[in-house]
């Protein structure tokens, strides 16, 4: 899905002419919403929606990415990740530690479609949150992204008005750490060893 609409201003802040955002977007009226708030916005020529990948391509070479981030941000309520052009103070960003990504069930009571959209649309709203998926039959809430769990469950008392309580808690980073040792342990027990008077490193019985 892309919408194109010119608007040429002078003072260039993005030097590659693309904005890559990353935004949770789980439905066409969620994409068209995007649409809606960054159109015509200060110098933004297209926009181009990725719902699959949930990313937002927005083109302009005079477009400000921090502009149009926080734009997107305090429009829709979402959290946005700015993803590219990548802050130019390298320092500062070396400095900060990986955040943590998180898998967090929380027990919410759930009692239809309606309530489960509801709770989803809140949860959406708080900093840090990358996706929410709540199951209805389980009175379960499975949301993961950078934020703090029991500072979740907070905001979800005091924007939501509901309680809720943390079931299991997952960090995805020890994960994919782990995954990446045992491929490196995979790789070196099965790494080929041909036995042949052509390798130097093979084994000969007398």
């Amino acid at each position: 899905m892309s919408c194109v609409a010119t608007n040429n201003q002078n003072g260039n802040n993005n030097q590659e002419g693309v904005i890559v955002l990353g935004v949770y977007i789980h439905c066409e009226g969620c994409a068209n919403e995007v649409l809606n708030h960054l159109r015509g916005f200060q110098d933004v020529e297209g926009v181009e929606i990725d719902a699959k990948n949930h990313k937002v391509r927005v083109k302009g070479a005079n477009a400000d990415p921090i502009k149009v981030s926080e734009r997107l941000r305090i429009k829709s309520g979402k959290h946005v990740e700015l993803i590219s052009p990548q802050k130019q103070d390298k320092k500062e960003e070396e400095k900060k530690p990986e955040p943590t990504v998180s898998e967090v069930v929380l027990k919410v009571y759930i009692h239809c479609e309606a309530c489960a959209n509801e709770v989803k649309h809140c949860i959406l709203k708080m900093e840090g949150v990358q996706t929410v998926n709540p199951d209805v039959a389980k009175n379960e809430v499975t949301v993961k992204g950078t934020m703090d769990p029991k500072k979740l469950v907070e905001f979800i008392s005091k924007r939501g008005g509901r309680h809720a309580e943390i079931l299991k808690e997952t960090d995805l980073n020890k994960n994919d750490k782990n995954d990446a040792n045992l491929n490196d342990i995979h790789q070196l027990v099965f790494a080929p060893q041909l036995f042949s008077d052509e390798n130097p490193n093979a084994c000969s019985l007398m």
